[in-house]
């Protein structure tokens, strides 16, 4: 086929790679712009699926927005089959979408119709959900609403957001790869009105640790949020890579030992991995052999 593909992060990456190893035709690929990055903050770095499409030797786009009526033309000159999406970032006008001859197909992190949304496997996680999946979604106007031709399930099991993600995103390529090779036998099934539920977007709030909750929600936080986890120590931040749930009780946000046992409202979690700020992660026992935290300190 002739594929226009549409993706930005490291989960579009596997999708994208498979398709031309699949033998399909990526006649371009469409990724957000170079954003500001690197060790001084200013040099524009390509997105992984940018990346990626070069490598594979294929034309690269990346429009601020496709609302451009010159924009949606160029789109259509391309003559696709299909477009391929993942993780993508912008809305797709009704043009767009109906400019390929099989039009667009989604690669979605969730077991639609729960987790529609940006963020569905942090949600999934902060949830508590036992089992996560990914889904090809036939897409059409609304926010992930459209019908579905395959899915995969996978139990969430204690990982981190980008463990998931990442196992999520082989599953996604290898069934995009399987519809693509025979559509008819996939055909789109609409999803059930019952059990809708929304994947909001990560606000960098969410991402401070909240010992207000019981034990298993702030682990739950810790995996959701990973790396990004943390709580404030005398005006530092600290990042809580990885923690397990423990006995305990006490005022939430104090600590109970020299151990970095800290009290939530029921239980009390240990972090296990921790990070400064500029500095490499490491076991909480290492961090405390330099950096000592006296029980009763209290961590916000």
């Amino acid at each position: 086929m002739r594929i226009i593909f549409m993706g930005t992060p490291d989960f579009a990456v596997p999708a994208l790679r498979a398709l031309v190893a699949a033998g399909h035709l990526v006649v371009c690929a469409y990724t957000q712009p170079p954003r500001p990055g690197g060790r001084r903050g200013k040099e524009l770095t390509p997105t992984p699926v940018h990346r990626a499409a070069e490598e594979l030797g294929i034309a690269v786009r990346h429009p601020v927005s496709l609302k451009d009526a010159e924009e949606q033309a160029a789109f259509a000159a391309l003559n696709a089959d299909v477009a391929v999406v993942a993780a993508y970032g912008l809305i797709l006008p009704q043009v767009v979408l109906d400019a390929p001859a099989h039009g667009c197909l989604n690669i979605h992190g969730s077991l639609l119709p729960r987790w529609r949304g940006a963020a569905p496997v942090q949600r999934a996680i902060l949830a508590g959900d036992d089992e996560t999946g990914v889904g090809i979604m036939q897409m059409a106007a609304g926010l992930d609403t459209g019908p579905v031709r395959a899915e995969g399930r996978i139990a969430v099991d204690g990982k981190t957001s980008p463990q998931l993600t990442a196992e999520l995103a082989e599953i996604g390529a290898s069934l995009m790869v399987a519809v693509l090779a025979d559509l008819p036998a996939y055909p789109p099934v609409q999803q059930p009105e019952a059990g809708v539920t929304y994947a909001h977007k990560i606000a960098k709030a969410e991402t401070r640790l909240d010992f207000t909750r019981p034990a298993e929600e702030v682990e739950r936080q810790v995996r959701a949020f990973h790396p990004a986890a943390w709580f404030e120590l005398a005006g530092e931040r600290f990042r809580v890579l990885a923690a397990a749930v423990v006995p305990g009780s006490g005022e939430p946000g104090v600590t109970l030992d020299d151990a970095l046992t800290i009290a939530c409202t029921t239980g009390a979690i240990r972090p296990t991995q921790v990070q400064r700020a500029g500095r490499p992660a490491m076991a909480t026992a290492d961090l405390l052999r330099g950096t000592a935290i006296a029980a009763g300190t209290l961590l916000r």
